[in-house]
C-alpha cells in the first residue's frame, strides 16, 4: 500500500524536520480531502467531488501511497462516467484505503 522508498527519498531530501513537516502537512491535507469527499458525494456535488478527489490522488501520489492515489483516481473516474453506483462503491472504497493508508504512514513516521 506504501511505497516506502518515496518518502525514504523525500526524507533523504529535504533532511528529518523539514520531510516531517512535509508529510504532516501532507496527511492533514488529505483527511481533510477525505472528508470533504464524503460531504461531497453526500450533497450530490459532483464537480467538486471529482476535483477533490484529483487532488488526493496527487498527494497521495507524491507521497507513494500508491493503492489510496489509484482508488482516488477511480472515483474521479465514476464521477466522470456519470455512474452513482459505481461513485457510491469506490467512495466507501476510498474512505476504507484512506483511513488505513493515513495510520500507516503516521505509524512509519513513529519508525
Amino acid at each position: 500500500m506504501l511505497d516506502s522508498d518515496r518518502l525514504n527519498d523525500l526524507y533523504m531530501q529535504l533532511g528529518q524536520h523539514a520531510a516531517e513537516d512535509v508529510v504532516c502537512r501532507a496527511l492533514e491535507e488529505m483527511a481533510a480531502r477525505l472528508s470533504h469527499i464524503e460531504k461531497s458525494y453526500l450533497a450530490g456535488d459532483w464537480d467538486d467531488l471529482r476535483k477533490n478527489a484529483r487532488g488526493l490522488g496527487a498527494i497521495a501520489d507524491q507521497l507513494g501511497i500508491t493503492v489510496l492515489a489509484q482508488v482516488a483516481r477511480d472515483v474521479k473516474t465514476c464521477v466522470e462516467a456519470a455512474d452513482p453506483v459505481a461513485t457510491a462503491a469506490t467512495i466507501a472504497r476510498l474512505m476504507r484505503v484512506g483511513e488505513s493508508s493515513l495510520t500507516e504512514v503516521w505509524d512509519m513516521q513513529d519508525i
